[in-house]
């Protein structure tokens, strides 16, 4: 039997087919049950990985509710805010996250979601605040 052969125009489209059918996989599962944290979040990760922000800024919201002092959440907000271009916002929340713990600075200087964010003055503040306060 021959082996099925994807051609490389053709692999994005899979891969975004399969994204697509992921995510109202987990869509229906936050509907039955709106308290599954981890759904929630795939569901927010996925949307990120469509392009979807918008989307995933309201998934990112419930975790909020769900997760108030949760630094990662307020992380993930941040990115969804700066991914959509609301600076402040993002900025807002990133700090919210550094407050509750978020202390992965390289990640955070690397993140391409919130690439948005560099060169804007006040993320260039939060940067410098951390680094001056990073031990390492």
């Amino acid at each position: 039997m021959d082996s099925l052969q994807i051609t490389p125009e053709c692999a994005p489209i899979l891969e975004r087919i399969g994204e697509e059918f992921l995510a109202s996989i987990y869509r229906a599962a936050t509907i039955r049950q709106p308290q599954n944290v981890e759904a929630l979040a795939e569901l927010g990760h996925i949307y990120t990985r469509l392009g979807r922000y918008q989307d995933g800024l309201e998934v990112d919201h419930k975790l909020v509710e769900h997760e108030p002092l949760d630094p990662t959440v307020r992380y993930n907000l941040a990115c969804s805010q700066a991914l959509l271009g609301l600076h402040d916002e993002a900025c807002t929340t990133l700090e919210t996250a550094l407050e509750l713990g978020y202390s992965d600075l390289r990640f955070l200087t690397e993140d391409e979601d919130l690439s948005s964010l560099r060169g804007f003055p006040r993320f260039e503040e939060i940067l410098s605040r951390i680094s001056a306060s990073d031990p390492d």
